[in-house]
């Protein structure tokens, strides 16, 4: 328990420091918001060192719920990628000091070219908020370091700043979980986002029988599909569903007199084409079942998933 105390005060600093970010928004983030919501083009970061690492995490929340956007180094700005940027785009520069000389270059030529600039800096009077736009000014705040030199509590708020304009442009932009599994169809995440109908088993693979079938065919349809169970189909429509335990329970009694309809499970827990992969594995979890049928927006069966398929 040795750093725990030390530990516990840097982030009750940092939280604090939020709390009065929070409290000190106002007009100018209303219309920096407005601002890049309606550019045409893309949204170009840029900072230097601590807030250059901010800027690069900025630029990709951006680009990934909805906002086009590109970190643009500051040094390498001034040898040529200043080419990256277009007469569309604006600028977030990210300064603490807010006189961070590597910035100057990319803070001109945005001036020159009528680009928007915004900036975020603590430092009122600095060289980037004499010339920026829309300035969003940090809270004159010291570092959470003991010595008060090591970025801490001011590229936290760098970072949220960054998060709530990422945000507020998400939701102007209506930009929905469809959107973000778009832009993320790679890994756990993308997979969780992933919808139903892209995962699940269809046509001939589906096991269904009808309500007439004796329980041989019941067992055979069961054993041929390898799902555990079969959908009983009434009038073209899923009626019910038999399962392997079904047949378990009924094991010591006259099961295989039986039809499917006879000794199906009526209305059973469905899911739709289009409901995300993350709640029919909650469902699933939920409901304690290994398998879910799949309806379309008629009440057809449409396909079935399982709990290794999410």
């Amino acid at each position: 328990m040795k750093y725990i105390k030390e530990a516990q005060r840097v982030i009750r600093e940092e939280a604090a420091a939020l709390e009065m970010l929070a409290e000190s928004l106002g007009e100018t983030f209303e219309k920096t918001v407005d601002c890049l919501l309606h550019i045409p083009g893309r949204i170009a970061v840029t900072g230097m060192g601590k807030s250059g690492h901010i800027a690069r995490k900025i630029a990709a929340t951006l680009a990934s719920t909805g906002s086009p956007a590109y970190f643009i180094h500051p040094a390498e700005a001034s040898h040529g990628d200043l080419g990256m940027m277009t007469s569309d785009d604006a600028v977030i520069a990210i300064s603490n000091s807010g006189n961070t000389a590597e910035l100057n270059d990319i803070i001109l030529f945005a001036a020159q070219k009528a680009l928007p600039l915004i900036g975020i800096t603590k430092n009122a009077n600095s060289f980037l908020a004499r010339h920026c736009d829309y300035l969003l000014l940090q809270p004159q705040l010291h570092e959470a370091c003991p010595l008060d030199c090591a970025p801490t509590t001011s590229t936290t708020i760098q970072l949220v700043i960054g998060d709530a304009l990422a945000m507020c442009l998400l939701s102007a932009r209506g930009f929905s979980r469809e959107d973000f599994r778009m832009y993320h169809p790679g890994g756990a995440l993308g997979h969780t986002l992933a919808l139903v109908k892209d995962v699940m088993h269809t046509g001939d693979a589906i096991p269904l029988i009808g309500p007439e079938a004796p329980m041989i065919d019941v067992l055979a349809e069961m054993t041929r599909k390898g799902f555990g169970c079969v959908g009983v189909v009434e009038h073209g429509r899923l009626a019910g569903i038999v399962t392997d335990g079904d047949l378990r329970r009924h094991m010591c009694s006259n099961v295989m007199e039986l039809t499917a309809s006879q000794l199906m499970t009526r209305n059973p827990v469905c899911v739709g084409l289009d409901a995300v992969t993350a709640k029919a594995k909650e469902l699933m979890e939920r409901k304690k079942i290994s398998s879910l049928f799949v309806l379309d927006k008629q009440g057809n069966t449409a396909g079935i998933i399982t709990r290794l398929d999410v």
